[in-house]
Order: C-alpha cells, then structure tokens, then sequence
C-alpha cells in the first residue's frame, strides 16, 4: 500500500510538471523566422568589386571611383554591408543594413559612412526585381534636408547595380550616383 502510495504521489507530480511545461510553451514568444521577403537579401551576399560614378555638384563632371563590398547575412533577417571606396584620393567606408519589417510589410535599413555626420534610416518595398529605399539626408549641394531613394537593382546572379537619387526643391528627382558591382570570383 505504501509503494502504491508513493507512485500515486510521484505519477501526480509528473503530471503537474507536464501540464506546466506544456502550459509555458505555449505562453512563451515564439522565436521569429526569416520571411520569404528575407530570401532576396540572400543574394547580395558574398563579395564584390564595384565602379562608381558621383555627380557632387550639377554641371561638375562625374567623379569615379572604386572600392570593395562585403556582404553578409545576420541570423538571415539582415543584409550587413561593409563598403570601401576612393573618394577623390579620400577613403571611405560605408555601413549598409537591410531587413524586412513583416508587421510594416516593408524593408527598412541604415546607412552609415565615414563621410557623413548623419544616419540614414530606409523604408521601402521590391518591384520587378528592385528594391526601392527611400530616406531623408542633406543634399550635399545646399545642405538643406531632402528626399533620397537608393534603388539596388541585380542584373543576374554576379552583377547588381545601386542608383541613387534626391528630390531636388523643385521636386524633381535627379539621379547622383550609380555603382556598379560584379561579384569576386
């Protein structure tokens, strides 16, 4: 009677350790997953060679440069991007992220260098094949706050090219930059 005792005793614990345990799973947050939005960041990853073109000022020539991008995933939310450039016999490096917001259905990002004193925070959506992302910064020529758009377009599995534009006081959208990457073999 007594060992039936003590198994009915320890058959009861058991069974309030498994409803606990049970009950817990289920209250707890479940950890996120990476969307489907998330597998087209994939493809940026790896490492690239890329040409650039900036128009500093209008009527000026073009300045070219060259530099070097790594790009790595983080937990497969985000794109991490590390870019290095001449600019004009000044180098530069730049912080790139991207994720996608699945509450916002959009893609967000930043975008940081070692020739701004400001942060760029993006918002935008894919089209076609292109990711638009839209922030505010200063125009380099008047200083003043405008409207950005950086749109990464790939142009099969080892190229992609990045353009960026700003909206001028007038409204019109005037493209500055473009850099085009080919990935490192």
């Amino acid at each position: 009677m007594k060992k039936f005792a003590v198994l009915a005793v320890l058959a009861t614990v058991m069974l309030g350790v498994s409803v606990a345990l049970a009950t817990r799973e289920k209250d707890e947050p479940k950890m996120p997953v990476p969307q489907k939005e998330h597998e087209w960041l994939k493809q940026l990853e790896g490492e690239w060679e890329h040409e650039a073109e900036m128009i500093m000022e209008p009527g000026k020539p073009a300045m070219k440069s060259k530099g070097t991008e790594k790009i790595r995933s983080l937990g497969g939310f985000w794109s991490v991007s590390e870019i290095t450039l001449d600019h004009g016999g000044t180098p530069m490096t730049g912080i790139m992220t991207i994720g996608y917001d699945p509450k916002t259905k959009k893609y967000v990002g930043t975008w940081v260098c070692s020739m701004c004193d400001w942060l760029c925070k993006y918002e935008g959506s894919l089209s076609d094949g292109k990711l638009t992302l839209n922030c505010e910064g200063p125009n380099p020529s008047t200083g003043k706050t405008a409207q950005m758009r950086d749109v990464i377009e790939l142009k099969g599995k080892d190229e992609k090219v990045l353009t960026s534009y700003l909206q001028t006081e007038d409204g019109k959208w005037v493209q500055f930059m473009t850099m085009k990457s080919k990935r490192k073999k």
